[in-house]
C-alpha cells in the first residue's frame, strides 16, 4: 500500500475573492474587447457603403440589443472599478491586506451604478419611441 499523497499547505486555491475578481476580470476584458472589435468593424462599414452600414445599424434597435447593452454598460464599469482596485494592490503597500475589502466595495459600487443605470435603459429599450 502506498501512502497517501499530500498537498504542500497553502497551495491549493479555493476560490475565494481573490479568485473570482481574477475571472470576473478576463471575462469582461475578453467582452469589452469583441465589442470594440465589432464596433470598429460595423463603424468602418459607412466607408464601404452607407446602406450596409444602415442595415447593420437598424439590427441594433431591437429589445436584445438593448439588454447587451445593459450587460456591456456592467461589464465595463466592473472592469474600470476592479481595474483601480489591482492598481491598489500592486502600488499599495497595504493593497493586498485590504484585496478582500475592496473587493466588496467594488461590487457594492457595481451594484449602485447599475441599479441607478438599469431601470432607464429598460424604460429606453421598452417605450414607445425607444431607440
Amino acid at each position: 500500500m502506498q501512502p497517501k499523497k499530500t498537498r504542500p499547505g497553502g497551495t491549493l486555491y479555493r476560490g475565494r475573492e481573490g479568485m473570482w475578481s481574477w475571472v470576473l476580470h478576463r471575462i469582461t476584458g475578453v467582452a469589452i474587447f469583441f465589442f470594440l472589435l465589432v464596433h470598429v468593424l460595423d463603424t468602418s462599414l459607412i466607408r464601404v457603403s452607407p446602406q450596409a452600414y444602415n442595415a447593420v445599424i437598424g439590427t441594433y434597435k431591437n429589445p436584445i440589443m438593448g439588454l447587451g447593452e445593459i450587460a456591456l454598460v456592467g461589464a465595463i464599469v466592473f472592469h474600470a472599478f476592479n481595474g483601480l482596485r489591482i492598481i491598489l494592490i500592486d502600488f499599495w503597500s497595504k493593497g493586498v491586506k485590504y484585496q478582500k475589502l475592496m473587493f466588496w466595495i467594488v461590487i457594492v459600487i457595481w451594484v449602485v451604478l447599475m441599479a441607478g443605470f438599469v431601470p432607464v435603459q429598460l424604460m429606453h429599450i421598452f417605450s414607445e419611441g425607444g431607440n
